[in-house]
């Protein structure tokens, strides 16, 4: 009884439009006056003071910063172009290029609608050229932009620790091959959809590009490179932590841009902006889940439903595959974070009690929460992508993802099959 009404009224209130921050903030209120003798709203003051003084959340202002700088500096243009000498040749064309640019901004900036964002201003243009299927194509600039989510750095990767006090180096080494495997399978889906369909692959520049030209490009990779080891190679090599890590790589990109002559007071200016609003948005969130947390279990939600679901007699794999199929059907109608802040600090205590490893079970919801990005018709990264375009509807944006939905259903399958696909380098390394 006490979980359904803790339910409805969350839905409720979502479905009123209230601000995310806001619903979390009324139901532990509502929750802890109607179900506590405890006033538990006298906690609210301890409970944001602690919240937003937690060292490891700056790792979040300091990644958005960084995803906002690659934005603004030019280095995405460069990095596509060369990519496209290189993979130009597979079925698909420019579209490998697309995922393998969002793989490769997703691994510095941490940000999915960032990356989605970058690629698509730079790609866009190139699928009208060459007469793309702009529906596939833009498919795989807002799949290739989940990527941001599950590649580290992570900022949900963060907000995934922070919430479970699971160890985020350890989250970030169990996100690499996931993540490279799954961008193997969208270049994959897209070979596929192409073979059946040549008239999707678009028309192949006329001009043969000679080796020298393709080793010449390689200088062109080598910024994000660059970004991916100063931010991850010093977490690793024991120099800083990923609060620290974060603010190494803004400094590098503050120098990419520099080097790139985009490095203007307007461009910082604005970069600050979006960062404040972005992180604001983020931390309010936050806190209203830490408080809505902090009431769940002083009224005892969190071990009632434990309780619940072992007298129901479901093994751990079926009520997995439950709780998967209530995230796809959460992704629908709810943004990213928010599913992450409202379902983690009840999902996560069940799943841990079941046997589940804390840092398997992390990746598995991160290529979930990945999903919700590209699922109509709340999936953000179909709006930025339809934004970037200016043409078209978004209905063309949503069918051209569809393939990439069922990949990323394929790669669930695949992680739980073969758990230590996600497991053995955390292993390796500890």
């Amino acid at each position: 009884m006490l979980v359904t009404i803790a339910l409805l009224l969350l839905l409720i209130l979502l479905f009123m439009s209230v601000p995310v921050a806001a619903v979390l903030l009324l139901l532990g209120l509502m929750l802890g006056k109607f179900f506590s003798p405890l006033p538990l709203e006298m906690a609210m003051g301890e409970i944001t003071w602690s919240t937003n003084t937690d060292f490891i959340l700056v790792a979040i202002p300091l990644y958005v910063l960084l995803g906002e700088l690659l934005l603004r500096s030019g280095i995405a243009a460069k990095t596509y172009q060369a990519l496209n000498m290189w993979l130009s040749w597979l079925p698909g064309g420019l579209m490998h290029a697309n995922i393998v640019t969002s793989a490769l901004f997703a691994a510095t900036s941490g940000s999915s609608v960032a990356t989605a964002a970058t690629v698509g201003t730079v790609a866009l243009p190139e699928a009208r050229r060459y007469r793309y299927d702009e529906r596939l194509f833009a498919g795989t600039i807002a799949a290739g932009g989940t990527l941001g989510i599950l590649i580290p750095p992570s900022i949900n990767m963060i907000i995934y620790g922070f919430l479970t006090d699971t160890s985020i180096p350890r989250l970030y080494l169990a996100g690499f091959v996931p993540g490279a495997l799954l961008a193997l399978f969208f270049m994959l889906t897209v070979i596929i959809a192409t073979l059946l369909h040549p008239e999707r692959g678009g028309v192949r520049e006329s001009r043969r590009i000679t080796a020298r030209e393709r080793w010449r490009s390689l200088t062109h990779l080598l910024p994000p490179f660059f970004l991916f080891i100063v931010v991850i190679g010093s977490i690793y090599a024991g120099i800083a932590t990923p609060t620290e890590s974060a603010a190494l790589g803004v400094l590098a990109a503050m120098g990419l841009a520099a080097a790139n002559r985009r490095l203007t007071f307007t461009m910082l200016a604005t970069a600050v902006a979006g960062t404040m609003r972005t992180t604001a948005m983020i931390m309010f969130i936050i806190t209203g889940a830490y408080f809505l947390n902090f009431v769940l279990a002083s009224i005892g939600l969190t071990d009632r439903l434990t309780a619940f679901v072992r007298a129901l007699g479901w093994t751990p794999f079926e009520t997995l595959l439950i709780i998967i199929i209530l995230y796809i059907i959460l992704g629908l109608f709810m943004e990213t974070l928010s599913i992450m802040i409202t379902t983690i600090p009840v999902i996560s205590p069940l799943m841990f009690a079941l046997g589940y490893d804390p840092v398997w079970f992390g990746i598995l919801l991160m290529i979930l929460i990945e999903m919700a990005l590209i699922t109509p018709p709340i999936g953000l990264n179909l709006y930025v992508v339809q934004g970037v375009r200016n043409r078209g509807t978004l209905q063309e944006v949503i069918v051209g993802t569809l393939p990439f939905v069922i990949t990323m259903v394929l790669m669930v399958a695949v992680l739980i099959a073969f758990p230590q696909i996600a497991l053995f380098l955390p292993r390796l390394f500890s």
